[in-house]
């Protein structure tokens, strides 16, 4: 499995949040060890990734380039790039039932709140994405510096799931 990038797909309800600053985050620590992608299990029509969500990468100097809200049936088709890691992001998506994942993935749950959600200011919801941002930024910091041997597919399923206590 360490022969290639590791596979990486974070999972949302609308893929515009979370799972968006997740992808782009481990893209940019990731130093080509690993590859991200993220999805939702029901994007809105049109859904688009949240403006203060982009904004805050950029800001942190991270690359917002092809960032797009998508449905996570696209990871489940036989020409998707086979994942080795699923993590859902957010509680809707942890419990709902998932495709079948081709190659037959690790799978974890890191619950974040939603930093979009609430009647707060434009102000208190970007506060609101840099603190996501770092608290995810923090976790994918562990991941990434794994040692290989914690990577290997018999054992991705149990540190994943272990990091969703840091």
């Amino acid at each position: 499995m360490t022969a290639h990038a590791i596979q990486v797909l974070f999972l949302c309800t609308h893929n515009s949040a979370r799972s968006i600053l997740a992808e782009a985050i481990l893209n940019h620590i990731g130093q080509g060890r690993f590859q991200a992608y993220s999805a939702g299990s029901s994007p809105r029509e049109h859904q688009q990734p949240n403006p203060l969500g982009l904004q805050v990468l950029q800001a942190a100097g991270m690359s917002t380039a092809g960032l797009r809200s998508k449905s996570w049936d696209e990871f489940a088709q036989p020409d998707a790039p086979p994942m080795d890691l699923v993590i859902t992001v957010c509680d809707n998506a942890a419990g709902e039932v998932c495709p079948y994942w081709p190659g037959q993935p690790a799978t974890a749950h890191w619950g974040y709140p939603d930093p979009s959600a609430g009647d707060g200011s434009d102000a208190q919801k970007l506060e609101a994405f840099g603190l996501t941002l770092h608290a995810l930024r923090r976790r994918l910091e562990l991941l990434v510096n794994l040692p290989s041997e914690k990577l290997e597919k018999t054992l991705l399923q149990h540190t994943a799931r272990d990091l969703s206590q840091a």
